[in-house]
């Protein structure tokens, strides 16, 4: 049987948002997967929300929530890698949307040894707000159609819906780069993410957490392979949203004193001791 996929869908305060991301899931040619929404301290509209939808959802959610004490979303992760059951992770946000084959894509790429990065389509803001306002499906159509509606402005990067063949060789053309890579859409072996010791969760304010993880992560052994015109989310429109969002604070520093010392790879403050907090 395949492993079970273990979704984590990062969140704060866009229930709007979040909604059309979980029903996105709904309509997934692969069905082995649970979604855990990782809630960064979210209002009662969330909680409620996630609860409806666990009610009705053809696949298992579950939610984990912490206290809003600022931007924290590497501890939230962590949080929810907490109550994944999956042996394979697959990391997003709570404004990016999948096509019906994005969990059966990520499954064709795992393999062991090796980390997954995809893209992701930026949704232009008057499309973005009219999906939104009219709760448009946008995520049951073919990529063919999304092509089109990208040529038309819909969204960027309108090549990644088409089926260009890739091979291995180009998939794992660039095995040790960490930049640019983000957790928007990322996937990662449980016991690859276990043994760096999760997201660091001293990384407090927008910004960087997700290059660490990824720095730690390579220099534990864990090559990277791409996912380029297989399986992009679809990310809403927005602009700087929320609290301590354009705040790096910190975050730049711990990152650089993460790459000067090259033998580091676990996190200061890690999955370990956040399960202790």
């Amino acid at each position: 049987m395949d492993k079970l996929i273990s979704v984590v869908v990062s969140t704060y305060n866009w229930a709007e948002a979040l909604g059309m991301v979980l029903d996105s899931f709904d309509y997934q040619t692969d069905r082995n997967f649970e979604v855990i929404v990782a809630d960064d301290g979210s209002h009662e509209d969330t909680r409620k929300l996630v609860e409806e939808k666990s009610v009705n959802a053809s696949y298992p959610i579950k939610h984990f929530w912490q206290q809003d004490q600022g931007f924290r979303a590497a501890r939230s992760r962590n949080g929810a890698v907490s109550l994944a059951a999956g042996d394979y992770f697959i990391i997003t946000d709570g404004d990016c949307c999948v096509l019906p084959d994005f969990i059966e894509s990520h499954r064709r790429l795992m393999e062991p040894g090796w980390f997954v990065t995809g893209k992701r389509c930026f949704l232009k803001k008057g499309f973005s707000a009219n999906v939104l306002a009219r709760r448009i499906a946008h995520y049951r159509w073919s990529k063919g159609a999304w092509f089109v509606k990208s040529l038309m402005g819909a969204s960027n990067r309108a090549a990644q819906f088409l089926p260009i063949p890739v091979s291995d060789t180009r998939r794992r053309r660039m095995p040790t780069e960490w930049d640019n890579a983000q957790t928007c859409n990322l996937a990662v072996w449980r016991e690859d993410f276990m043994a760096v010791d999760g997201f660091d969760a001293a990384y407090e304010g927008h910004g960087k957490e997700d290059s660490d993880f990824i720095v730690r992560i390579i220099r534990s052994g864990v090559k990277r392979k791409t996912a380029e015109y297989t399986s992009p989310v679809l990310h809403f429109y927005h602009g700087r949203r929320g609290k301590d969002y354009a705040v790096l604070g910190e975050n730049p520093k711990r990152l650089g004193e993460l790459l000067e010392d090259k033998e580091r790879t676990k996190p200061i403050i890690g999955y370990s001791d956040c399960l202790k907090s």
